[in-house]
This record gives structure tokens, C-alpha cells and sequence, in this order.
């Protein structure tokens, strides 16, 4: 081919900032023009209302799909003003709606990642045909209203409030957009999931779209994980049994925590759900890999000392651990390292050395304080593996 007329230099470079560049390649942002970025709108306007909530200690995230096609997130948490901190030390709420420089800070365990992108606010005010914003802060209401990322008018004082939070209402652009209808059952899941991995967080779902009445649900779970490894034993239609095994566990050369639960039930399969800062974790990691490492850990500790073990068989293999166990390991980290292009897969070799320990230490001391159910536990190991 020939490169005659043809030329690359600094007058064939487009630059584009802000709003325009998220219009402009929306997808990028999102993860795609359809319902998949439809819904990570959904979890990124969420996600900002859920660590508000957080950040008080608990309280109320109310989302809303009204009949016109819109998107309602409103929070009872802490409320940011429109504007900037006079002496630059804090970004206000505007900012969060306008600027890519405000998107959220990620670094902190205390931070739930809801969406699979996490890119901020300013995407969904630049990918909403229409994006209202109230902010209840200091005993006043104050709204601002944008149109595709452009602010119609200054914020406006909208009358007293009587407490604090935020509300944005969006409305998707059918201009980007494939569809602009939610699923009910996937914001549903992941609203579900989030309110088992952060305790006393409470969200509700409304759906106000149907011809046939309003749906609601409503997640709240006292119990956190232990409440999770209850609802997967019971959805895999087994009793429900009262041996859940849980623990929590700060551990400083991880730089946070984790949160574990267990049992083991009648099934043949093992259900394993792994989470890192409340996002999912398809491909496991090394908080999964440090889980099955202690579990192993502790069943040949206990068989050892019963004298189980012999020559041909000196301790059980992982995949045989999992025959009936069901688990949720979450880790909540100061600097989660996401390893691949999806972040799917958490990695950090400290996270795997701390999750063993925890587990083997935990799960040991319930065998000692259960012997014969760790007893039954361990026997159908073993004899799995006699069988092969």
C-alpha cells in the first residue's frame, strides 16, 4: 500500500476531555452501548450512595425504576455540597457530576466496588439524556438539574431538609443507549450481594414500571457472610443447618480484613463465592487460593491427631475438600491489586499467607469445640479419597 497522501502527526490527533470523550466512546467506559452499561450506570450511581451510607456506619440506599424510563438513588448517608471546600481540600458535588478529575478514590477497604468499571458520576450525568441532582446537607434541600453532562443552571435552593443525604434521578440516553429497560432480577442479584458483604447497610429495589403494580424487595443482612453461606445452601435446596462456621479477622500485614463462612452440606458440589472491597471475583485469587490452603490445612491437622493418615495418604487434596462445601471469602483491602482485564482475578501473595492462617486457625478451633461433627466432616474426606 502505498503511503502517498498519507500523514500522521499533531494535526490528526483529536483530543477530547470530560463529557465529550465519554459520548464519544461511550463503551469504553461502560463496558457497551446495552443493557450491560445500561446496568453499570445503574451500579455506578449506586456505588457512590453506598460508600456514603458507609462512610456514616450504616443507613439506607433507596433505588427506584420509575414508569418514565428513569433511574432514582437516593441515600440517607453523608452529603457532599455542590460546591468546592473554599480552601481546595474537598471536591464538591458538582465537580463529582462534571469533572473526570472527581471521579472516586478507590484506595480504602472501606470502599465497595458495586460496578464492574467504577468510573464516577460524571459518566452517568455525560450518558443521561437528563440527570437531576438534590443534596440534603446542613439543614438545607439544594437541586441542580444537567442535560447530557451540561448543567442547565446553577445549584438551587429547593426549600429546608430536615436530613442528610443525596438523591439523583437519571434518565439514559436512547441517542447511546441499545435499551433503556432495566432488568429487575440483575440489579436485584448485585443489590443482594453488596447489602450480605456490608452489614448494616440496607438497599431496596423498586420497580414502578409494571402495569400490574409496584414490585419491591429489600436487602438487609444482619449477619453478613454467615447470612450469605445460608441463603446458598438453602437456594441448593438443602436444610438448612445450623453449622455455619464464621469469622472476621483484621490482619495488618495484609493491610485489611477479611470476613469468612463456611459449612458443609449434603450436596456434591462445592459453592464457593469470593469477594475483594464487595466486587466480585470470577476467577478467584489469592484469597480463594489462601481459603482452600487453610481449609486443607485443618482437616489434615485433625486427622493427623486422630491417626486418619497413613503412608498411602498423607492428607486430602483441595478438590476433594469441596464435595458438599459451601463458602463466601470477602477481603477487604487498602490497596486491592486486580490482576487481568476484567479485574476478575484478585491477586497479592500476603492475602493468600493471611487468609490461610485465619482459616486453618478458625476452622481448627471449631473442630476441637464440635468433634463429632468434625468427625463426620473429615471421615466423608477421607473416604472420598479411599474410594478413588
Amino acid at each position: 500500500m502505498s503511503g502517498e497522501g498519507m500523514r500522521y502527526d499533531a494535526a490528526g490527533i483529536e483530543v477530547l476531555d470530560g463529557r465529550e470523550a465519554v459520548r464519544k466512546r461511550p463503551g469504553m467506559w461502560v463496558g457497551s452501548t446495552g443493557e450491560r452499561g445500561l446496568h453499570q450506570m445503574v451500579f455506578e450511581a449506586v456505588g457512590r450512595a453506598v460508600n456514603a451510607v458507609l462512610a456514616t456506619g450504616g443507613g439506607c440506599v433507596d433505588v427506584t425504576l420509575t414508569p418514565d424510563g428513569g433511574v432514582r438513588v437516593a441515600d440517607d448517608g453523608a452529603a457532599v455540597p455542590f460546591e468546592d471546600a473554599g480552601d481546595g481540600s474537598a471536591l464538591g458535588f458538582e465537580a463529582l457530576l462534571t469533572s473526570l478529575r472527581a471521579g472516586p478514590d478507590f484506595d480504602g477497604r472501606h470502599i465497595a466496588l458495586v460496578g464492574h468499571c467504577s468510573v464516577g458520576l460524571l459518566v452517568v450525568n455525560a450518558l443521561s439524556s437528563r440527570l437531576t441532582a438534590e443534596v440534603r446537607c446542613g439543614g438545607v434541600s439544594r437541586v441542580q438539574e444537567h442535560a447530557r453532562g451540561v448543567a442547565l443552571a446553577p445549584p438551587a435552593t429547593a426549600g429546608p431538609a430536615g436530613t442528610s443525604g443525596t438523591t439523583v434521578a437519571f434518565w439514559p440516553d436512547a441517542e447511546i443507549f441499545e435499551t433503556t429497560w432495566c432488568s429487575f432480577a440483575v440489579l436485584a442479584e448485585r443489590f443482594r450481594q453488596v447489602a450480605f458483604l456490608n452489614r448494616g447497610l440496607e438497599i431496596s429495589l423498586t420497580d414502578e414500571r409494571r402495569a400490574v403494580g409496584v414490585r419491591r424487595v429489600r436487602f438487609r443482612f444482619p449477619e453478613g457472610v454467615r447470612d450469605f453461606v445460608a441463603a446458598l445452601d438453602a437456594e441448593m435446596g438443602a436444610a438448612l443447618e445450623p453449622d455455619v462456621i464464621a469469622f472476621e479477622r483484621e490482619d495488618p500485614r495484609m493491610a485489611g480484613t477479611m470476613e469468612v463462612a463456611l459449612m458443609w452440606g449434603g450436596s456434591r458440589e462445592e459453592r464457593l463465592r469470593s469477594f475483594a472491597n464487595s466486587r466480585l471475583t470470577r476467577e478467584g485469587g489469592t484469597h480463594v487460593d489462601g481459603f482452600h490452603d487453610g481449609v486443607a490445612a485443618a482437616v489434615t491437622a485433625w486427622a493427623s491427631r486422630r491417626g486418619l493418615l497413613t503412608a498411602q495418604y498423607s492428607g486430602p487434596d483441595a478438590d476433594r475438600i469441596g464435595e458438599g462445601l459451601t463458602a463466601v471469602v470477602s477481603v477487604k483491602l487498602d490497596r486491592p491489586e486486580f490482576l487481568g482485564p476484567i479485574r476478575g482475578l484478585l491477586g497479592g501473595a500476603e492475602v493468600r499467607a493471611c487468609v490461610r492462617e485465619a482459616v486453618r486457625e478458625h476452622l481448627g478451633a471449631w473442630f476441637e469445640e464440635r468433634p463429632d461433627r468434625a468427625e463426620a466432616i473429615v471421615d466423608r474426606i477421607i473416604r472420598h479419597r479411599y474410594r478413588e
